[in-house]
C-alpha cells in the first residue's frame, strides 16, 4: 500500500516519529537496520538526525532514503 509521508521527526534511541497523508501517526524503530549497507552511516547521530521528509518519504543527508511502503508496513 503506497501511503506518503508528510512529516518525520528523529527521536531518542533512533526511532522516526512518521506522519502519513492518510493522517495517521506511527514509530518506526531503526535500530535493526543500522548494521546493513548503506543503513551503517545513520549510526552516526548527526546523520539521523538528517531525517527529511522528500519526495513523499524519508530521506537523510547522505542521500540514503527508504521506500514509504515499508516505512508505512514496518512502523507502529
Amino acid at each position: 500500500m503506497y501511503i506518503g509521508i508528510t512529516a518525520v521527526a528523529p527521536e531518542d534511541d533512533y526511532i522516526l516519529h512518521l506522519t502519513f497523508e492518510n493522517g495517521e501517526q506511527k514509530r518506526l524503530d531503526m535500530k535493526p537496520y543500522l548494521h546493513r549497507g548503506v543503513f551503517r552511516e545513520l549510526a552516526d547521530r548527526d546523520m539521523f538526525n538528517t531525517a527529511h521528509v522528500s519526495f513523499d518519504t524519508v530521506a537523510w543527508n547522505n542521500h540514503v532514503d527508504l521506500a514509504p511502503e515499508i516505512l508505512y508496513e514496518k512502523s507502529i
